[in-house]
């Protein structure tokens, strides 16, 4: 079943509710944590602390923006590729909604880097001493640990003979 256009105009509010999601609660983080002491929801596990991140995950690449935005762009169009190849069936859903929180989460986190030159963090598992994180980076983890359990226990290896960069016919010469 080949895409539509309800099937990528539903893809992109998607994109765009996360998106929004993300930079309200980041505009909320500047507005109440931003100079101020941490905010404990859970003593000695959870806290919402402000911090301004010049990198990328777990602060690697600090001061890196160019290339961050360069690899952020490379990922979109890698998405937008294989949004575009994976079957609009119920049973490939799990795995747009994946591509849809990694796009979200993406262009969320460039946001911030083209706008302000750091990425807004504030969320603190202080009990695991976890680096500080964003909503953009929960979907970005969130699709990976979807993506992972899909292609590994619930996909076959057949149900991704379409993403191939050849088409069939090629395949079928080269046999």
């Amino acid at each position: 079943m080949y895409m539509t256009r309800k099937y990528y105009l539903l893809g992109l509010l998607g994109i765009i509710a996360g998106i929004l999601i993300d930079q309200g609660t980041k505009m909320l983080a500047v507005a109440h944590l931003k100079g101020q002491e941490a905010i404990l929801i859970i003593p000695n596990v959870f806290q919402l602390q402000y911090l301004e991140n010049h990198g990328a995950a777990f602060g690697i690449l600090q001061n890196k923006r160019g290339f961050l935005l360069v690899i952020t762009i490379c990922i979109l169009v890698a998405i937008t590729f294989f949004y575009r190849k994976i079957p609009a069936q119920k049973r490939f859903l799990p795995l747009h909604i994946a591509m849809i929180l990694v796009a979200a989460g993406a262009l969320g986190n460039m946001i911030d880097r083209m706008v302000h030159g750091y990425v807004v963090d504030f969320l603190y598992f202080s009990c695991i001493r976890f680096p500080i994180f964003n909503i953009a980076d929960c979907y970005v983890v969130i699709a990976a640990v979807i993506a992972v359990i899909l292609i590994g226990f619930y996909y076959k290896e057949e149900d991704f003979e379409q993403l191939s960069l050849f088409s069939s016919s090629k395949k079928e010469e080269t046999k």
